[in-house]
């Protein structure tokens, strides 16, 4: 199978890179770039192409399509680090008791 050819895929790994690779575009990354990320992540979710073989039936690891997303990298680095500074100090008070 030549490098590139998505035969192996089933539609609905076909949708979901369509779907991550138009969110990556809407957040300003080219085209050839988004579409090597989305394919990326729904290799890292389901372990590559599904359509036959002994890798089917396998459940799905959704961290990759979670990690990251428009909330994160729409922050600037002083939000997140006031976030993560209130989470220690509520974690911190929960654990004394």
């Amino acid at each position: 199978m030549p490098r590139g050819d998505k035969d192996a895929y089933t539609d609905k790994q076909k949708r979901q890179a369509e779907h991550i690779e138009q969110g990556y575009e809407d957040r300003g990354v080219s085209v050839k770039e988004a579409e090597g990320r989305a394919w990326a992540t729904v290799n890292a979710m389901s372990g590559g192409g599904k359509k036959s073989g002994s890798g089917r039936g396998k459940a799905e690891n959704k961290a990759p399509a979670r990690k990251g997303g428009a909330a994160s990298s729409s922050r600037s680095a002083e939000d997140r680090s006031a976030a993560a500074r209130k989470g220690w100090a509520t974690r911190r008070k929960n654990a004394r008791g």
